[in-house]
């Protein structure tokens, strides 16, 4: 199931932007333009679904910092931040639409606390080609669901402003257009970066518990690549781009007792493995993005928010190949400050980079029309 689009609205600089994606999307942009928020928005998706979207904003510090602080016009109605995101399923050829509205509290409501964010509205939407069919909305807390038959009925039980009724309708267990796309979205990855303090989860001894896939705080690292040593016994990729990377190192993973680790073995030093704990920064973050994009299995999308931060120079090639290596399977979201990384991307996986800017405050895209399209993207995949 692939991601085909997404929409924001009101949150933080994205003012209202759509766009439609690929198999790989590559942002560009300076510092200061919002590509982040980009980022954040899909990931405020996932939380919507896994019920934490409310508990999420109100980190960021609630509906008065999230939402957008540009003109509105008066008729746009209460001021609501909203996600949308369009999901296809090729094998099935099902298209899930879903739609999210967050706002403030009425002034003279009873429900909720008065800067809490609130969630309004959610509608789920499958298309099968031949009409699209609705298959849960939600307004304020009254949710209605397609059931069995075909028929549009009341949930039994409302929603919290706290709660999002496609988390309560998944963990309710009979709706499976629900479940399917919550199943897909909850299997998404976003990679911002990986502590590299000595406290690093990345630097520890992990449980020695098999790792298909990485944790996003990196904490199951050392099982992620004994899985691929141990058990898939098949690391030539991953051995080829970190000698590519780290000077000819060689990644050393001794099978696992109680505890999973791992080190690297240098050429200059070939009688001595240097442990987690002792690698330089870069070295830490770049075998962080290795087993997130080379893990014995792959999420259906992996998001990288500036994976270049702290890497040397010599070191992005070798993350572009990794990228494009994972692109075969997964669907890939980048969002840069490195030309030179977007340049190494576009080189092995066709994609031109979409120039994140400013325009009257809000972030957009360089070229691209109110529909989502970007002027000349079809000329892309040369």
């Amino acid at each position: 199931m692939q991601l085909r689009s997404m929409f924001a609205q009101n949150y933080r600089s994205l003012r209202s932007i759509r766009m439609d994606l690929w198999d790989t999307t590559l942002f560009l942009g300076e510092n200061g333009v919002g590509k982040s928020n980009l980022y954040r928005a899909l990931q405020l998706v996932q939380a919507a679904v896994a019920g934490r979207l409310v508990h999420e904003l109100a980190i960021e510090g609630g509906m008065l910092s999230v939402l957008w602080s540009g003109t509105r016009r008066e008729a746009e109605g209460p001021a609501r931040v909203r996600f949308e995101v369009e999901v296809l399923d090729e094998e099935r050829a099902i298209t899930f639409r879903y739609r999210v509205e967050v706002g403030l509290r009425p002034p003279k409501a009873a429900a909720g606390f008065p800067l809490e964010p609130q969630v309004k509205a959610e509608e789920l939407v499958v298309d099968h080609g031949r009409r699209p069919v609705t298959m849960m909305k939600r307004a304020g807390p009254a949710i209605s669901v397609r059931d069995a038959s075909g028929r549009m009925r009341q949930y039994p039980d409302q929603a919290l402003t706290s709660e999002t009724a496609i988390a309560l309708l998944g963990d309710a267990g009979h709706f499976p257009e629900v479940a399917a796309f919550r199943r897909v979205v909850a299997n998404w990855r976003f990679f911002h970066g990986f502590r590299t303090d000595r406290f690093s989860p990345l630097r520890q001894p992990c449980l020695a518990v098999t790792g298909p896939m990485l944790d996003e705080d990196g904490a199951n690292m050392a099982a992620v690549f004994a899985t691929l040593v141990h058990t898939r016994e098949d690391t030539v990729d991953l051995d080829r781009i970190v000698a590519a990377a780290l000077g000819g190192a060689r990644l050393v993973v001794p099978l696992p007792g109680e505890t999973a680790e791992f080190g690297l073995s240098f050429p200059d030093f070939p009688n001595r493995v240097f442990q987690a704990r002792e690698l330089s920064d870069g070295q830490l973050r770049f075998l962080g993005l290795a087993a997130a994009l080379l893990s014995y299995r792959l999420p259906p999308l992996v998001a990288l928010n500036e994976p270049e931060a702290s890497l040397h120079p010599d070191m992005l090639p070798p993350l572009a190949d990794m990228i494009a290596e994972a692109s075969k399977t997964s669907q890939i979201w980048i969002v840069t400050h490195s030309t030179q990384l977007a340049e190494a991307v576009r080189e092995r996986c066709g994609v031109r980079p979409r120039k994140v800017v400013r325009e009257n405050g809000a972030t957009w895209i360089e070229g691209m029309r109110l529909t989502g399209v970007i002027a000349g993207e079809s000329d892309d995949e040369d």
